[in-house]
């Protein structure tokens, strides 16, 4: 069945497999008494179209899939399951063993959200008792959860699956089951979903009693995991389909992609058409232009092939077109109709058995066109998506040099639908999505690939994804920052998630901003010295009080002022990188003074752990206990990778002073304390796609300033975390709420310039030869070197006490590199071995011990070679010397 909806201008479209009268009144909704009181009184406007279709079938204990815009909306069955239990709980046929509902949702942030609604509806229904299920990995956990006395389970399928471990009995009592965002579900954890599925019917094959037994599935998209669903578990479900696009897949719609110049689009139009005039099919021809039609029409008529056509300048209205289409297939002709897409709704023609789509689609219009054949969408399951043998009717993309523009979009449609899709197709995308990432490249860089090293949606993901130079390098201030970066001393002062953080790095010797904020302190605690900014404007830099201490901030965004001259201005804390709104009046004149200290925040990534079972976000729970456990709290880190004002640290470990002694005692690994909450899993590939990110600028050289902690180093450290303490105490619930944003509006960078003397004296050396990239790793007794050279040939290394120098052609071109040691070796021991992709040297230290860098002076093309330091080093506590 297929209907259709007026509303206003507009036609709703619905595909069902089943009739369904539509419940478009929430007065007559088969939904409780009280449910549709709640309902209003939250002002739902409903139902939607969708729920109209979707709401009574679920009312009635039918199987239903609902596939719609509107799918990831829980509103689609909540109300009348809801119903449904009430009813259950009032004629419950086993007083002992009440039934359960289980929802099963895509993410724990889906399932809080489900969850949640559950608890605001649920003042509608007597007795109703919902539960959110979010499970670690630590299996005590699971073990001691009791689920007595609950109606209503919300969970994930990785969630349910650990639960099932030590409560198999659950899927006995369960009766009504809920796939959220199916398509979500089937994508990412088909195995766990359909393992659930079979652990279900195995259950209810064996209860006892009557329970009723449903299965509800609604999402966005069909999914080919949705027929075996419908065949090996559901029992004759109805079907809601209210997209076209969708429903022309469930319909078992033909794609077909055929390639061709833009030129010779004509020439396959009519082989097309030469191959439809022998099954008498019903054609349309799609094109986007008046014009177009015209040619194409013209071209028909001198190549003897019988059509119509229509666009809004011609002569024949839509009555006219459709009777004489009408009566063009009757008579044993076959009906060509040559049309643009805003004529289709007027003619409202839904028998067509073929459309050829001469200009390319975009994803909107390609549903409307595809709707022109839904009375010949099937109406039974396939077993595949291109069966020909009940393959009523077919859409053919005519695909050119110039589609470029949707491509996208209709190449995610096809994927989905099975289609065969040629290389053309893929070759365009690739070039649009290439183009779509270059337009974002004034965006900031993308968050997830920052904190995980991976962006699961980089076409709809809204930021870059590649370095930008003239953001990521614009200033050089973390440089000063990060003395040794084996070990800095980092305050994190505003958690945004678990593994990210704002904060500041502080210096061991008399750090700067300690005394920049002792200074401002001071000064404003001299009445006369807090001077109101008469004009707030954006970017300026002012001064804010909070109890007693001072903060510099900067004005992000300046709204319109009240009667009084008095608003809310939006701000960011320069050198915490938070963002507040305070009141206009009390905004401070920062003296000059004060301002010549750049901004101090910086953002901390801590690498190499992510969340479980694929979720793109932390659960809250790991947050709140990082955010307890780190605000404020000085910690020592080492810096694996920096861009910008961002550092990704490994490992970050809480740290205590013990004066008398003059050392600092290890209290946590950041990384460890995440794993042990059991919603936390390894990451090891995060490093390394950070590094591949930036491996198309040049990097500094963490090795060729290696310092260590002494001692007396600890005093600086311990008077910045004091200092710091007071203002944490008190910002604390305010900052904990506040949103996030860069600390600075030019982010620095912690690279070096390639102006700098080190590049021009390595400049001069190329001219003799191409210095080659070096990276470096060292243990107690020697130093390695890898130098990155393809097949070198003719390759020599003489090894000096305090020089190694080594030079090789490769791909016709000489590599010379002359390398002044920082310490001694033994020249007649050391090695260099020539391998395919590499030359290794191994140098062996006069004295054992470890060289706090490898070079006298620095080296742009020499580096730090992590993949080789210590893997237990995240485990083991920081030594001071």
């Amino acid at each position: 069945f297929q209907s259709f909806q007026n509303v206003g201008k507009e036609k709703n479209f619905v595909f069902l497999s089943k009739k369904i009268e539509p419940s478009s009144v929430l007065e007559t909704a088969p939904l409780s008494d009280g449910l549709k009181k709640e309902l209003a009184w939250n002002k739902f406007s409903g139902p939607t179209f969708t729920e109209s279709y979707c709401w009574p079938p679920v009312a009635w204990g039918c199987d239903v899939i609902a596939i719609s815009h509107q799918g990831n909306d829980p509103l689609l069955y909540i109300p009348p399951v809801l119903t449904l239990l009430q009813l259950e709980s009032d004629c419950q046929a086993l007083p002992n063993m009440n039934g359960v509902s289980l929802i099963l949702c895509p993410g724990w942030k889906k399932a809080q959200f489900v969850f949640d609604l559950l608890k605001t509806y649920r003042k509608g229904c007597r007795r109703l008792h919902p539960m959110l299920i979010i499970l670690g990995q630590n299996k005590e956990a699971a073990s001691q959860l009791e689920i007595r006395g609950c109606d209503v389970v919300v969970t994930t399928p990785y969630n349910l699956l650990r639960l099932l471990e030590h409560n198999s009995g659950l899927l006995c009592r369960l009766c009504h089951l809920v796939l959220d965002e199916v398509e979500v579900l089937f994508s990412d954890t088909s195995v766990q979903v359909f393992t659930i599925l079979d652990c279900y019917k195995k259950a209810t094959a064996q209860a006892r009693g009557n329970l009723p037994h449903q299965i509800i599935a609604v999402g966005t998209q069909w999914n080919k995991h949705i027929t075996p669903l419908i065949k090996e578990f559901m029992n004759d479900p109805h079907i809601v389909i209210t997209v076209t696009e969708e429903a022309a897949i469930f319909g078992n719609v033909q794609q077909v992609v055929q390639p061709c110049m833009s030129s010779s689009r004509t020439d396959e139009l009519l082989k097309l058409l030469d191959f439809t005039q022998r099954n008498l099919q019903k054609v349309l021809v799609f094109t986007d232009s008046l014009t177009e039609v015209e040619m194409i029409h013209k071209a028909l008529k001198s190549n003897s092939v019988v059509s119509l056509k229509k666009h809004k300048e011609s002569k024949c209205n839509a009555e006219c077109v459709l009777e004489r289409w009408r009566k063009m297939h009757s008579s044993g002709t076959p009906a060509v109709l040559v049309l643009t897409d805003d004529c289709l709704q007027s003619l409202g023609i839904t028998d067509a058995t073929c459309v050829i789509h001469f200009s390319f689609p975009s994803p909107g219009v390609f549903g409307q066109r595809l709707q022109s054949m839904s009375d010949n969408f099937c109406t039974g399951l396939k077993d595949s998506a291109v069966d020909q043998e009940h393959t009523k009717a077919k859409s053919i993309i005519l695909l050119t040099e110039n589609s470029s523009c949707h491509t996208p979009g209709i190449l995610h449609y096809l994927k989905h639908a099975e289609a065969e899709i040629p290389e053309e197709l893929h070759d365009l995308t690739a070039r649009v999505l290439e183009s779509e990432e270059n337009e974002k490249f004034s965006r900031p860089l993308c968050a997830s690939l920052k904190t995980f090293g991976i962006c699961r949606n980089r076409t709809e993901c809204p930021d870059r994804h590649r370095v930008n130079l003239s953001i990521d390098m614009a200033q050089n201030i973390v440089d000063e920052m990060i003395e040794t970066p084996e070990r800095v001393a980092i305050l994190p002062l505003f958690i945004v998630h678990a593994t990210n953080y704002f904060g500041r790095i502080v210096r061991k010797q008399k750090d700067q901003y300690t005394v920049l904020a002792k200074e401002m302190n001071d000064y404003f605690k001299v009445p006369g010295h807090r001077i109101s900014v008469k004009t707030v404007e954006k970017s300026v830099f002012c001064g804010l009080r909070e109890g007693a201490i001072c903060h510099r901030v900067q004005v992000v965004e300046t709204p319109m002022e009240d009667e009084e001259n008095i608003h809310k201005v939006t701000i960011k804390f320069i050198d915490e990188g938070r963002t507040s709104q305070v009141n206009s009046d009390q905004l401070l004149h920062l003296p000059a003074k004060f301002q010549s200290l750049p901004p101090q925040a910086v953002e901390i990534v801590v690498c190499r752990v992510k969340p479980i079972d694929n979720e793109v976000e932390w659960n809250p729970k790991v947050t709140d206990h990082i955010n307890h456990k780190i605000k404020g709290k000085l910690h020592h880190a080492k810096v694996v990778h920096t861009l910008g004002k961002t550092v990704w640290v490994d490992p970050m470990v809480g740290v205590t002073s013990l004066p008398m002694m003059k050392v600092w005692i290890n209290e946590y690994n950041i990384r460890s304390e995440i794993l042990s909450t059991g919603l936390g899993t390894d990451n090891p590939e995060h490093v390394g796609e950070i590094q591949k990110l930036c491996r198309q600028i040049p990097v500094l050289d963490h090795g060729e300033s290696l310092e260590h902690f002494t001692k007396e180093d600890t005093a600086g450290l311990e008077e910045a975390s004091s200092l710091q303490d007071t203002s944490i105490q008190e910002n604390s619930a305010e900052s904990c709420n506040s949103s996030v944003t860069p600390p600075s509006s030019k982010p620095s960078i912690i690279f070096r310039n390639v102006q700098t003397k080190e590049a021009e004296d390595s400049t001069v050396h190329q001219q003799k030869g191409c210095h080659p990239q070096i990276k470096w790793f060292q243990d107690n007794v020697t130093v390695t070197l890898k130098v990155q050279i393809l097949r070198a040939a003719d390759s020599k290394c003489e090894f000096f006490r305090e020089k190694v120098a080594f030079s090789a052609y490769s791909e016709g071109k000489l590599h010379v590199a002359d390398l002044e040691l920082y310490q001694s070796i033994i020249a007649e021991k050391s090695t260099c071995v020539i391998k395919d992709t590499e030359a290794v040297i191994l140098l062996v230290k006069e004295k054992k011990g470890t060289w706090c860098k490898l070079l006298k002076s620095k080296n742009v093309h020499v580096s730090l070679d992590f993949e080789h330091w210590e893997e237990s080093e995240d485990e083991k506590p920081f030594t001071v010397g």
